[in-house]
């Protein structure tokens, strides 16, 4: 499994968010970040975009690579449920995906401002990997759907 890390800080994309998760009203932050699940005998990766108000994931995509196309497929899926919002944080790990060009210009076209935690930094994106951490507990219930996951 090769998953890239950022060499270097992103100065030029501040922590915004700076881990206030209380969040007063919809669509006014966005997370997002992404896991690897072991199905059917190998990784696959699962995107998810979540509204920090409700904690209630907006968006979503699964594929076997951690591309940038992943994080761009869960972050349309939440603008089009959310009714194309104008104007909501998101904010993210330090991941290539988030820093890339091509997801950067999505944020950029949607009118999304972009806000990273600080590098190797998890507690700065804690919501998450809470989800996360949910998500995978429940996976590895005895018997849920006959396949291990980790």
């Amino acid at each position: 499994m090769l998953i890239k890390k950022a060499a270097v800080e992103r100065p030029d994309i501040p922590n915004i968010l700076n881990r206030e998760f209380d969040v007063p009203a919809p669509n006014q932050v966005w997370c997002g970040d992404i896991t690897y699940i072991w199905a059917q005998g190998k990784w696959h990766y699962l995107a998810v975009v979540m509204d920090l108000y409700a904690r209630r994931i907006v968006g979503w995509a699964f594929s076997n690579k951690p591309d940038t196309d992943l994080v761009i497929k869960a972050l349309d899926m939440a603008y089009e449920q959310r009714g194309k919002p104008q104007g909501p944080l998101f904010h993210s790990d330090q991941g290539v995906q988030y820093g890339s060009r091509q997801f950067r210009q999505r944020l950029w076209r949607y009118r999304i401002r972009q806000s990273m935690s600080r590098r190797g930094n998890c507690y700065d994106n804690s919501p998450m990997e809470r989800v996360f951490r949910s998500l995978k507990t429940e996976l590895n219930r005895p018997g849920f759907l006959g396949d291990p996951f980790v």
